[in-house]
């Protein structure tokens, strides 16, 4: 027990003798794990963030788009270069087994006046059921209903930044008439803000699709269909996700007439497809992150051992000394290789207190949203102990192998 007293006692004398020496090496371990932990937590911040507000859409949805399919990363791409979809096609969707709900969306970018107020929003002409299938509730006023939707009245709900820029000082839009395009149009509910997320309807406003059918040109197909950009829809269990998907697939290559050889004129993708690859992809970029902030790590590193190497050249007299009086190469070799690891073990605890803090503040002003956890913690600890442990590894084997002799005669 004395032995291994004298040896920490021992290097506590070492380290607090030469401060600033410890100090410059703590610095390059603190600098790289505070990276370390920043660009990670911001990171991994970024994915939870995309992750709930896709989330937020519900796991049981399902959008429909037209335009043939192209693999990539997968996400499907290529779709609105034609217009393959038809509110009769959603209609017939509509009737497959664990659908609850369906919507067909048409959007259209358009002025909206009301008064000496202006601005250009995206219209999106769609039914009753589309605010159920995509989570979006009144903040005040109601939603149009199907009889309004059937009728083609002419209602709008609006997005709580068009709402905001049309009807400033807190002035009550409900009731109010706004000129859309050429046309008049009456609101009747504000939707809740859903913030900077994905598929946000703050900057939209949402009218009966068979409204904009009569006020928008829309396409027709050559049977007389009328085309729509997207079919949204809701399955009654996301379990039953790919069972739809596989039933929605058969029922719309049927009625486009697609021979078994030709490629779907359509494209489906489920909010848990598009999570999974959004998931893969950030997590991609967060590892890209810590990477580049591992350079950081390194060059800390690279430190430890040049300071390591000066220091054993400062020490050489007391090392001739200590294997004067009896200190085996093994003890040498294990102070100096102790010295480090617990310099850059403190050093990573610092830097991990530091790390958070950045990322809090990173987080408070509202830059990114961070997410410090648990294992990066740890790695970027355990990260730091073994560059200790590695860097310090030749100054502490250079020392041991000094002769005593020609240590005593150093000055």
């Amino acid at each position: 027990m004395k032995k291994w007293t004298n040896f920490f006692s021992t290097i506590w004398i070492g380290l607090i003798t030469h401060k600033l020496r410890s100090f410059l090496t703590i610095l390059g371990v603190v600098i790289g794990v505070a990276s370390v932990i920043t660009l990670m937590s911001i990171g991994k911040g970024s994915e939870q963030q995309i992750l709930n507000n896709i989330q937020s859409l519900g796991s049981n949805l399902i959008t429909i788009r037209p335009g043939a399919s192209i693999g990539f990363g997968g996400i499907r791409g290529g779709f609105g270069g034609t217009r393959t979809l038809t509110t009769e096609d959603a209609d017939a969707i509509a009737q497959l087994p664990d659908v609850t709900a369906v919507s067909p969306t048409n959007s259209s970018s358009l002025q909206l006046i009301v008064g000496n107020q202006n601005t250009n929003a995206q219209v999106n002409g769609v039914n009753a059921e589309y605010f159920g299938i995509n989570n979006l509730t009144v903040a005040s006023g109601v939603l149009f209903s199907d009889t309004e939707y059937q009728s083609g009245a002419e209602v709008a709900v609006l997005g709580s930044n068009v709402a905001t820029t049309l009807f400033p000082n807190n002035a009550n839009p409900i009731g109010q008439q706004m000129r859309m395009g050429m046309n008049i149009v009456q609101v009747t509910g504000v939707l809740q803000s859903k913030g900077a997320s994905f598929g946000s309807a703050d900057d939209a406003i949402f009218i009966p699709l068979t409204t904009m059918e009569q006020t928008v040109a829309v396409q027709r197909t050559a049977q007389g269909g009328h085309v729509t950009g997207s079919i949204s829809l809701t399955v009654s269990d996301s379990s039953q996700t790919q069972n739809v998907i596989d039933a929605v697939t058969n029922l719309l290559r049927n009625r486009h007439l697609l021979s078994a050889s030709a490629a779907s004129d359509f494209n489906i993708q489920s909010v848990e497809e598009i999570a999974a690859t959004l998931t893969q992809t950030i997590g991609t970029l967060t590892l890209l992150l810590g990477a580049i902030a591992a350079i950081s790590l390194l060059v800390g590193g690279i430190g430890v051992m040049n300071i390591m190497l000066v220091s054993v050249l400062e020490r050489t007299r007391e090392i001739g000394i200590r294997k004067a009086l009896g200190a085996r190469q093994r003890d040498i070799w294990s102070q100096f290789l102790f010295e480090a690891s617990l310099l850059t073990f403190a050093g990573g605890i610092i830097g991990v207190f530091v790390g958070w803090a950045v990322s809090y503040i990173v987080s408070k002003v509202g830059t990114f949203h961070t997410l410090v956890t648990a294992d990066v913690v740890f790695l970027a600890v355990g990260v730091s102990i073994a560059i200790g442990i590695f860097f310090g590894f030749y100054p502490a084997w250079n020392a041991s192998r000094l002769n005593p002799i020609e240590a005593l005669r150093s000055e």
